[in-house]
């Protein structure tokens, strides 16, 4: 599972039981740390989730930003509360990217706002599946 983490909104994308693609869940819209978490819970475990890949926003020169420190705190109660390895993946140029992809099927802004954080989440993940050795059988 991957989570693009915002402050408003979480984007979430859930591989394919062969790990080799992402798959888009609806975004969740965050209340309190609580919820969002037991929220996230729940999807992990309806999905047999044995890691989660966290979307680490880094400026473009690679230095850490206020940003990155707000997602590394989320992702460590998270892992605290589900047990699950936690992945930190650069997502720099993600949000474009999904924008960009939207923008190409035809949706007008409004739309695209709606769909960018789990567009994000799925290239986060997708990228994070393509990066792993290829498993020879």
């Amino acid at each position: 599972m991957a989570l693009d983490v915002g402050d408003k909104r979480i984007g979430i994308a859930i591989s394919d039981a062969l790990l080799l693609t992402a798959q888009a869940r609806p975004t969740l819209t965050r209340k309190d740390l609580k919820g969002d978490i037991e929220r996230l819970r729940r999807l992990a475990e309806e999905n047999e989730v044995h890691q989660i890949v966290i979307g680490r926003p880094l400026y473009m020169s690679g230095k850490e930003s206020a940003q990155t420190q707000k997602v590394t705190r989320f992702a460590t109660e998270l892992q605290k509360a589900l047990e699950l390895p936690i992945v930190y993946w650069d997502e720099r140029l993600t949000s474009f990217e999904a924008e960009q992809h939207l923008e190409e099927l035809g949706l007008n802004w409004r739309k695209r706002r709606r769909h960018v954080d789990t567009m994000a989440a799925m290239i986060i993940l997708q990228n994070f599946l393509d990066s792993r050795p290829a498993r020879t059988t």
